[in-house]
C-alpha cells in the first residue's frame, strides 16, 4: 500500500551549527522557558530557572533552577563537547557544598568513564543528592528547522536508594502500621494516576498523610491530602482528602491578595467553590477543595484516588498558567485589602 504522506530521513546536525560557545549560546538559550521545559520534561522535573552564571563556591554553574514540586536546588552544567575530568570535578565539589540537590551535566558526548562515574555517584551518595547526565543533539529532516533532542545518558536509581534507605531505617526502627498505610495509599493513587493520567506529574510515595506537587513556580505547590481529622466537622470520627493550592515563599501574603482578587474568576474555572486560609499568625496560604471519607474503608480507596487525581488536575490547569503571573508587590487597589483568617486547619 502507498504511503499518503512522503517520510523524510532525519539528518543530524553540528551543535556549533546552532550555537557557537557554552556561554554565549547554549546557556542563555536553554534558559529560555521553552526550553528547559523541554529539558526538565526529559528528567521528569518541572523547572524553573533562578540565575545563569551563579557562583557556588569557587565555581560558577551554567543555570541554577528550582525544582518547583519541592524547592530544591537543581544545578546545569553545560558542555559543547565531550565530557572532561575538569567539569566533573565541578559536579562533585556542587554536590558536597549543598545538603540537597539535583545536578545535571548535559555535554555533546559522554566518555565512558564519565557515565560510569555518574552511575557510581547515584550508588554512593544519599538520596538527597542526585547526578543526570544527558546527551544533547541537533536534527533536521531535509530544509526544516533544526530540533534539539536530549537523550538521558546516566539517572538515579531512586529505586536502589529507597531500598537501602528502607533498610537503614528498618535496623533502627521498624516502620508503624500506620505509616505502612500511607505509603500502601500513595502508593496505589501513583499507580492510578499512571493509568488513568492527569495534567500534573505525581512525586514519590512517602510514609506521610501529603504528596506535594509542583504548579510550575517556586513558592507554589500543590497538594494532596488524607487526613484523619474531618475539618468541617472538626472531629476525627471521620477523616478527610483535600487538594489545594499551597503559597510558602515569603511573599505568599502578597500573591495571595492578588488570587483573591480573582476569586469569581478562578471558582468559575475550577467549577466550584473553594476555601480560602489566610491566618494573620502564618506565612503559608491555601486554597483548596475537601471532601470527607472514610480512610479505614479499602474498598473505597479507587473512589478516593479518582477524586484526588480530577480535583487535582482541575487545580493544577487553572493555576498552573496563573502563578507565573502574580507580582511581588500588590497593586494599589489591593493594598488595603482584608485578609482572611479561618480557624485553624490541622492535619
Amino acid at each position: 500500500m502507498p504511503i499518503k504522506h512522503p517520510l523524510g530521513r532525519l539528518e543530524p546536525v553540528q551543535l556549533r551549527e546552532a550555537w557557537l560557545s557554552e556561554a554565549g549560546d547554549f546557556t542563555p538559550w536553554l534558559a529560555e522557558e521553552e526550553n528547559i521545559q523541554l529539558l526538565g520534561e526529559t528528567i521528569g522535573i518541572e523547572l524553573e530557572v533562578e540565575a545563569q552564571e551563579k557562583s557556588v563556591g569557587p565555581f560558577r554553574a551554567d543555570i541554577l533552577c528550582k525544582d518547583t514540586a519541592n524547592d530544591q536546588w537543581v544545578l546545569i552544567e553545560n558542555q559543547l563537547e565531550r565530557t572532561d575530568h575538569t567539569h566533573l570535578g565541578q559536579l562533585i565539589t556542587y554536590a558536597a557544598g549543598l545538603n540537597s540537590v539535583t545536578i545535571v551535566w548535559i555535554s555533546q558526548r559522554f566518555t565512558e568513564e564519565h557515565r560510569a562515574a555518574l552511575d557510581w555517584l547515584n550508588k554512593v551518595t544519599s538520596e538527597e543528592i542526585r547526578f543526570f547526565g544527558l546527551q544533547v543533539e541537533l536534527w533536521r529532516i531535509g530544509q526544516s528547522a533544526i530540533a534539539p533532542k536530549f537523550n538521558v545518558i546516566s539517572s538515579p536509581n531512586d529505586w536502589t536508594k529507597s531500598v537501602s534507605r528502607g533498610a537503614k531505617a528498618a535496623q533502627e526502627q521498624s516502620m508503624t502500621p500506620a505509616k505502612e498505610r500511607q505509603v500502601e495509599f500513595w502508593t496505589g493513587f501513583v499507580e492510578y494516576v499512571e493509568e488513568h493520567g492527569a495534567s500534573f506529574k505525581t512525586t514519590k510515595p512517602l510514609p506521610q498523610h501529603w504528596m506535594n506537587i509542583s504548579v510550575g513556580r517556586s513558592g507554589f505547590k500543590l497538594n494532596a491530602i488524607v487526613s484523619h481529622y474531618d475539618s468541617a466537622a472538626q472531629s476525627y470520627e471521620k477523616h478527610e482528602l483535600r487538594a489545594e493550592l499551597e503559597l510558602t515563599d515569603e511573599y505568599a501574603k502578597i500573591y495571595f491578595a492578588q488570587l483573591e482578587a480573582m476569586r469569581d474568576k478562578l471558582e468559575a474555572e475550577v467549577g466550584e467553590k473553594l476555601l480560602w486560609y489566610n491566618p494573620e499568625n502564618r506565612q503559608t496560604c491555601r486554597a483548596y477543595l475537601r471532601t470527607t471519607v472514610d480512610l479505614n474503608d479499602n474498598a473505597r480507596w479507587l473512589e478516593y484516588f479518582e477524586w484526588l487525581r480530577v480535583k487535582l488536575d482541575r487545580l493544577h490547569q487553572v493555576f498552573f498558567p496563573k502563578v507565573k503571573l502574580l507580582q511581588t508587590t500588590l497593586p494599589p487597589e489591593l493594598a488595603e485589602a482584608p485578609t482572611t483568617d479561618p480557624d485553624s486547619l490541622p492535619t
